[in-house]
This record gives structure tokens, sequence and C-alpha cells, in this order.
């Protein structure tokens, strides 16, 4: 009998093996399929970070974030101001428990400042000009109060605000906020080109600017990283500005300036949170608030954080701002509890931890 060529034999049996394996998995899939739920595709879409607007004030435009588009998002407002040489979709950096910003009803506004982002530099605008914006963009949106939180560099620009309207500040969040009080930092003494030089060498590598130390818990959020890397991007060359560094060393010039305002007539509650690790905006820096705040703040010192304590306890800050100053997160077996400060006072001595269980990711059941 003549052979059939070798090449033949091995192709009839392949697609013999390859059709009894199609059959096989077909039948496998209906049956499976019975047992599967509905599938089901949202109705809204998610956001991908806080959306911008944009409205006129004195001349000149003035751009803004918002997570308050939807029902479902809208709440208490909250005037985020961050940190410096940062844009107004900063905010969205603390959008890592957006679930539970939420769940508590907090809305985030964040107006942005001179030369950053999408903002026009103006060599001319000062801390009075950015109080008039935050309230054009209030009167816009019709909020007549608002919790402000401000973050490192944010914390001279929410002091000048307590001073100019402390009747719309309806709590005030001082997180690693530099106190435009007291001794001026080394730099004041430098002319401007050589804060341009010194400046300029940090800005033009956001990488390099926003940069958090090997152990910084910043590390454990997924993305966060390349989102505070992407908001440098976003501040220094969004529009063309190339990494100039004009509106750093502005915004430099305006923190050296003193006296500060004065807070006398703030009659909202206040909160102060320190990371004892942090040399950016030291413990001992951070204590002048008390001494420049009308009534004794609340105090939240932090021994597991540096000048990342605006992120790491973010969690607090939130509940605080909630009216739930009276509560405390922690992690106790894999779930995260919200407790009264003396109850969570003696879980954390049982070995609890602070804050949400997300910060210990794999290790939050033991």
């Amino acid at each position: 009998m003549k052979k059939a060529p070798t090449a033949a034999v091995a192709f009839t049996l392949s697609a013999a093996v390859v059709a009894g394996a199609v059959g096989f998995t077909a039948g496998a899939s209906s049956a499976e399929a019975d047992k599967r739920p509905e599938p089901v595709v949202q109705d809204e879409f998610d956001p991908l970070g806080p959306t911008m607007h944009q409205t006129k004030n004195a001349g000149r435009t003035v751009h803004y974030s918002d997570t308050g588009d939807t029902g479902r998002t809208y709440g208490d407002p909250v005037i985020f101001m961050g940190g410096t040489g940062t844009t107004a979709r900063a905010s969205g950096m603390t959008e890592f428990l957006r679930t539970t910003r939420e769940d508590l009803g907090q809305r985030i506004i964040s107006v942005e400042r001179n030369g950053f982002g999408d903002t026009e530099f103006d060599p001319e605008l000062g801390f009075d000009d950015y109080v008039s914006d935050v309230e054009t963009v209030l009167d816009e949106l019709g909020v007549r109060r608002a919790s402000v939180v401000a973050i490192s560099g944010g914390g001279p620009y929410a002091a000048h605000f307590a001073e100019a309207a402390p009747q719309r500040i309806s709590s005030l969040h001082l997180a690693a906020a530099s106190p435009p009080y007291g001794e001026k930092s080394s730099y004041c003494g430098k002319d401007d080109e050589e804060l341009k030089e010194y400046f300029g060498e940090q800005i033009r590598d956001p990488r390099s600017w926003w940069g958090f130390d090997d152990d910084s818990p910043m590390h454990r959020i997924p993305g966060f990283t390349d989102t505070a890397e992407e908001d440098g991007g976003r501040s220094y060359y969004l529009q063309g500005q190339k990494g100039d560094p004009s509106a750093q060393v502005h915004e430099q010039k305006l923190y050296c300036e003193r006296p500060g305002p004065d807070m006398s007539r703030l009659k909202a509650p206040a909160y102060v949170y320190t990371g004892l690790k942090d040399t950016t905006v030291t413990p001992e820096a951070q204590a002048r608030w008390s001494k420049a705040l009308p009534k004794k703040p609340v105090v939240r010192e932090y021994d597991d954080s540096g000048h990342d304590v605006q992120y790491r306890h973010w969690d607090q800050i939130l509940l605080d701002l909630a009216g739930y100053a009276d509560r405390t997160p922690v992690c106790i077996g894999g779930k995260t509890r919200v407790l009264k400060e003396a109850a969570a006072e003696r879980a954390l001595d049982r070995g609890a931890t602070a804050g949400s269980c997300a910060w210990r990711g794999e290790d939050s059941a033991k």
C-alpha cells in the first residue's frame, strides 16, 4: 500500500485533535455559562481624576478642579491648597481613598495658583489675588462656607485666606503645612538669578521634585508616584513653560514675606498634622501654627511619617473634615475599624496600626 506523506498524516491528526478540543471546550463553556452571573456594564464613567474648569476674575482666567461634577460625588465643600509648584489637579493625589471620601460626603475643590499648570504667570500677583480667586470660585459654585485643607507650601495661602475671609472657613486643616511665621528660610537672602538656578535644577526633572524616600509608605499606593510626577510635568510644562522656574521663584519669594497674616478673626476649629520625621517642614516649624491661631488647634503627631503625613494619614483628615474628630481609624486583624479615641489607643497598644489596613497591604491580617 502506498504510504501517505508524513506531513499529510501530521496535518490530519492535528486537525482531529484540534476539532476534538474545540468541541470539548465549547461543551464545557456552554455548561458553565448557566453558572455565571449576568454581565453588568456601568451606567456612568469612573473619573480619571478631578475635572478642570475655568472662570474669570479681575480680567484673568482662573482655573480650578472640582470633584462635585455629578450627583454621586457632590458633598460638603473642601478647598484643597496643594504644596508648592502643584496644579489644581494635585488634589487627585489623595484619591487613593476616594471611596472613603465619597462615603463621608466630601467634595474637593482646588484653585490653581499663579504660573502653574493651565494658569498664566503674572509677576505682579500675590497672596491677596489668590484669595480673591478662591472667593470667586466659591461664588461661582454657590458655596458660602468650606473647609480648608492646606499641605506643605499651601500653608501660607491658607493663612492669608483665613485672615481675609475667616467667615467662609468652616474648619482649617494644616498637614505638613509651612507656616508664614517666625524665621525665614535660608534661601530668602538669594537674588532672583540665584533662585532661578537653584530651583530650576530641581523642577526640570519632576521625578526629582516629587521624589519620596525609599522607605516612604507612598510607594505602597498603586500609581501614586506616577501621578505625582505627572502633576509635576503638568505644572512646569503644560503651557510650554519648558521648566521655566519663574513662577516657582515668585512663589518662593512670597513665602519669605513677614510678618505673616493675622488670623485672629478665625472662629473655625483648626487641626495640625505633623510627621515627626519631617525634615522639610520640621515639627518645630509646624509648632508655630499653634501660636498664630487664635484658638488652640487639635494637634495630631505621627512618628511613622515625615513630609508625607498629609497622605499617610489622609484617612484621619477625611474623618476630621466630616465631623468625626473624636474617631480614629485603626487596622485590627485585617479589618479597618473607626473607633472612639480611647478605644483606638487601647487597640494600638495591643498591636493595631494607625489608619486603613490598606497601608499594611498583605500584612494587614497579621
